[in-house]
Protein backbone atom coordinates (compact mmCIF):
# COMPACT_ATOMS: atom_id res chain seq x y z
CA UNK A 1 0.00 0.00 0.00
CA UNK A 2 2.63 2.16 0.79
CA UNK A 3 4.98 1.88 -2.33
CA UNK A 4 1.42 3.09 -4.49
CA UNK A 5 1.01 5.65 -2.32
CA UNK A 6 4.87 7.04 -3.10
CA UNK A 7 3.83 6.11 -6.64
CA UNK A 8 1.22 7.93 -6.72
CA UNK A 9 2.92 11.11 -5.39
CA UNK A 10 6.23 10.58 -7.63
CA UNK A 11 3.54 10.18 -10.09
CA UNK A 12 2.21 14.55 -9.40
CA UNK A 13 5.63 15.29 -9.33
CA UNK A 14 5.76 14.07 -12.84
CA UNK A 15 2.74 15.65 -13.45
CA UNK A 16 4.06 18.90 -12.53
CA UNK A 17 7.46 18.51 -14.20
CA UNK A 18 5.90 17.83 -17.62
CA UNK A 19 3.56 21.02 -17.39
CA UNK A 20 7.04 23.31 -17.17
CA UNK A 21 9.01 21.72 -19.74
CA UNK A 22 9.14 22.83 -22.95
CA UNK A 23 9.95 21.33 -26.25
CA UNK A 24 10.61 23.26 -29.07
CA UNK A 25 10.20 22.03 -33.25
CA UNK A 26 10.85 23.98 -36.85
CA UNK A 27 9.78 22.97 -39.55
CA UNK A 28 10.23 24.79 -43.29
CA UNK A 29 14.34 25.08 -42.45
CA UNK A 30 12.91 27.35 -39.17
CA UNK A 31 9.65 29.30 -40.95
CA UNK A 32 7.46 27.21 -37.99
CA UNK A 33 8.50 27.17 -34.61
CA UNK A 34 6.30 25.61 -32.31
CA UNK A 35 6.75 25.34 -28.52
CA UNK A 36 4.87 22.29 -26.79
CA UNK A 37 5.02 21.30 -22.60
CA UNK A 38 5.06 17.94 -21.50
CA UNK A 39 1.50 18.43 -21.08
CA UNK A 40 1.12 18.18 -25.04
CA UNK A 41 -0.34 22.29 -24.51
CA UNK A 42 0.61 24.11 -27.62
CA UNK A 43 2.50 27.26 -25.89
CA UNK A 44 3.53 29.25 -28.95
CA UNK A 45 3.88 29.36 -32.55
CA UNK A 46 5.79 31.35 -34.40
CA UNK A 47 6.43 32.06 -37.98
CA UNK A 48 9.34 33.60 -39.35
CA UNK A 49 8.56 35.99 -42.60
CA UNK A 50 11.63 36.11 -44.07
CA UNK A 51 11.64 32.59 -44.65
CA UNK A 52 8.19 32.38 -46.41
CA UNK A 53 8.10 33.17 -50.23
CA UNK A 54 4.62 34.82 -50.90
CA UNK A 55 2.46 32.12 -52.16
CA UNK A 56 3.80 29.62 -50.15
CA UNK A 57 0.30 29.16 -47.88
CA UNK A 58 0.49 25.25 -49.17
CA UNK A 59 3.69 24.80 -47.86
CA UNK A 60 3.36 27.54 -44.94
CA UNK A 61 -0.07 24.64 -43.77
CA UNK A 62 2.38 21.15 -44.11
CA UNK A 63 5.31 22.68 -42.01
CA UNK A 64 2.69 23.89 -38.96
CA UNK A 65 0.91 20.71 -39.01
CA UNK A 66 4.44 18.82 -39.35
CA UNK A 67 5.65 20.53 -36.70
CA UNK A 68 2.75 20.03 -34.46
CA UNK A 69 2.92 16.49 -35.21
CA UNK A 70 6.60 16.22 -34.04
CA UNK A 71 5.71 18.11 -31.27
CA UNK A 72 3.34 16.17 -29.62
CA UNK A 73 5.22 13.01 -30.47
CA UNK A 74 8.23 14.11 -28.70
CA UNK A 75 6.10 15.75 -25.94
CA UNK A 76 4.81 12.23 -25.59
CA UNK A 77 8.28 10.60 -25.82
CA UNK A 78 9.46 13.24 -22.76
CA UNK A 79 6.22 12.09 -21.07
CA UNK A 80 6.90 8.22 -21.69
CA UNK A 81 10.41 8.18 -20.39
CA UNK A 82 9.26 9.92 -17.44
CA UNK A 83 6.63 7.95 -16.41
CA UNK A 84 8.72 4.59 -16.42
CA UNK A 85 10.11 4.87 -13.08
CA UNK A 86 6.69 5.17 -11.35
CA UNK A 87 4.32 2.96 -13.99
CA UNK A 88 5.97 0.29 -12.16
CA UNK A 89 4.70 0.86 -8.50
CA UNK A 90 0.94 1.64 -9.63
CA UNK A 91 0.67 -1.56 -11.42
CA UNK A 92 -0.40 0.08 -14.71
CA UNK A 93 -0.32 -2.21 -17.82
CA UNK A 94 1.31 -0.55 -20.87
CA UNK A 95 2.80 2.72 -18.52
Amino acid sequence: MFDKAKALYELKKIQTALAKEIIEVEAGNGAVTIQINGEQKIKSVSLDPSKIEEGEWDRLERWIESAVTQAITRSQQVAADKMKSVAGGLGIPGL
